[in-house]
């Protein structure tokens, strides 16, 4: 069990609103949605990937072309049309993907070529969390994120019956759009969740998200059926002009009151992932929008609360 390997972006320390006390962050990659706003799209693929940031290129500066050079793919040139503040080089990723020496990294010296993605072994990630359980204090452990945490469900299984037999207190954000029977089996290893709703209309949540929300809501019924003895917290993300609707906040309050469900986070949109979007060579569709006004989160939470359900705005959620 220790050698099996799961696809780790990135571990952060010290995450004070991913559930309860001070914990360790875990992302982990691969998602089954792709949401036009992600703020981590480097979570989406599940598969190592190759971030390139213009800022600490030095091809304009120093005329460098070590990582054109040591490409085996040709993957990379110089952009031609680039302008004065524009990109410097064009990655084709379709041969970049095909990649497995990642020469380019190697020559990069002022890191505008980043790895995304690292193999971790379950022993690996156990000895980082012991490592770090000093400073969680008698309430905090690990939260698992992403990406889609539990889309790597064998990995995922492992890494949780580890945590169990350790007593490290669990924590997930999940989408819930996972196998139900992965689900269930998983969420069984899990203290606190976090549960995305983006959209209550089906064909809405899949124009955005590219998958119907069917399976999602499936799963959140099957949880609640199931008794699972955890804390349940669903989230919502308030985007202008696509779910933030009172329709479609009156759907989401009696999906939640028909389960029996009572808590909520409301989140603000913000674009704080545009430029790892960049990064990845894809492009950005939410470039016009601005953040979610204060107002219409605060007007959000007066609809959740005129259903009896307790409903918390950015990062009030009580642990």
């Amino acid at each position: 069990m220790g050698e099996q390997k799961g696809l780790v972006f990135d571990i952060q320390g010290y995450s004070v609103h991913d559930g309860p006390g001070c914990r360790t962050l875990v992302f982990m990659k691969g998602c089954p949605l792709h949401c036009a706003w992600c703020s981590n799209p480097e979570g989406m693929q599940p598969t190592q990937e190759l971030l390139f940031r213009n800022s600490q290129c030095v091809n304009r500066r120093d005329g460098c072309t070590r990582c054109i050079d040591a490409c085996p793919q040709h993957a990379i040139v110089q952009n031609p049309a680039e302008g004065e503040d524009g990109q410097q080089l064009l990655i084709d990723r379709s041969l970049c993907s095909r990649c497995e020496g990642q020469a380019c990294l190697s020559v990069c010296y002022f890191e505008g070529l980043r790895h995304c993605g690292e193999w971790q072994t379950v022993d690996d990630l156990l000895h980082v969390l012991e490592r770090n359980r000093h400073y969680w204090g008698r309430r905090g452990g690990v939260s698992f994120s992403g990406g889609e945490p539990l889309m790597q469900h064998e990995f995922m299984q492992s890494v949780l019956e580890a945590c169990r037999e350790a007593h490290i207190h669990v924590a997930v954000e999940t989408t819930a759009h996972i196998q139900p029977d992965h689900f269930l089996t998983l969420m069984s290893l899990v203290d606190f969740a976090f549960i995305d709703i983006k959209h209550m209309d089906s064909e809405c949540h899949r124009a955005r998200t590219g998958v119907h929300n069917d399976l999602i809501l499936r799963n959140l019924a099957s949880l609640v059926q199931a008794s699972w003895p955890g804390r349940l917290v669903v989230r919502f993300t308030a985007i202008e002009g696509f779910n933030d609707s009172d329709d479609n906040i009156e759907a989401v309050a009696a999906f939640m009151q028909r389960l029996g469900l009572f808590e909520i986070n409301i989140l603000p949109f913000h674009r704080l992932g545009v430029t790892k979007w960049t990064q990845l060579g894809r492009e950005y569709a939410f470039h016009d929008k601005t953040g979610t006004p204060e107002d219409r989160l605060f007007h959000i939470q007066d609809i959740f609360l005129g259903r009896h359900i307790a409903c918390y705005v950015g990062s009030d959620t009580p642990f």
